[in-house]
């Protein structure tokens, strides 16, 4: 079958008063890239939504496309890079124009009380932009799968898990019941927790829906040509 590619900088997608934020490493270059949905036509994107499905999270078990009708409730998903790296390896350079989209949307959304931070690399940009938010020392945190780091009141907890790759999920590093004790723990992680301060509300905007190019102002991450 013949697709017309996105082939641009993909947004976030998600509840807009979320509580919990999924971040994982940058669009697929057959998935994502192609549909112009984060995590939205491969094989990452079925293995997350189905889970998301069923706990409560999303209203249907697949995502195919951005007109299919899905909805997420209390979960936001977006990615650490915006456009689909060359290899799936971002460089510094990708990775430093990204930062500060992943910074607005952490920003936007009000009610944030969990990061799930899928895979190491998305776990130490959110590590990062988490020490610089909230003017926190450096400190020794390191990746693993399950580990719940709280940081302080008022901060997100952040919690790990390995990424739902093929790569993981065909070798059954990451199993589904792996997963879905993860995702049950972080939410359970968020019920608890008390009131958060609110978060200023800045210019970017997000929906369920990912048919818009609105991106926070700024350098827009540079897509390589293929």
């Amino acid at each position: 079958m013949d697709w017309d590619y996105w082939g641009r900088p993909i947004p976030g997608f998600g509840d807009p008063n979320a509580s919990l934020l999924i971040v994982g490493l940058a669009p697929a270059a057959h998935g994502g890239n192609r549909t112009g949905r984060v995590f939205t036509g491969d094989r990452s994107g079925d293995f997350l939504y189905k889970a998301l499905y069923k706990t409560g999270l999303a209203n249907q078990p697949t995502s195919r496309s951005t007109d299919d009708g899905l909805m997420l409730k209390g979960a936001y998903v977006t990615a650490t890079v915006k456009c689909a790296p060359p290899d799936n390896k971002p460089t510094m350079d990708e990775t430093s124009n990204c930062a500060s989209y992943l910074a607005s949307e952490i920003d936007s959304l009000k009610n944030l009380r969990t990061i799930l931070c899928l895979g190491q690399f998305a776990f130490k940009a959110v590590i990062h932009m988490i020490q610089n938010k909230y003017n926190l020392k450096t400190r020794s945190a390191g990746f693993a799968h399950g580990r719940v780091l709280r940081l302080g009141e008022g901060i997100p907890v952040i919690v790990c898990s390995y990424h739902p790759s093929p790569r993981n999920t065909q070798t059954g590093r990451l199993t589904e019941n792996m997963f879905l004790t993860v995702l049950r723990k972080t939410r359970a992680l968020g019920k608890n927790r008390p009131e958060q301060a609110r978060i200023p509300d800045l210019s970017m905007r997000f929906c369920n829906h990912a048919s818009f190019t609105l991106l926070p102002r700024g350098r827009v991450p540079f897509q390589r040509s293929r």
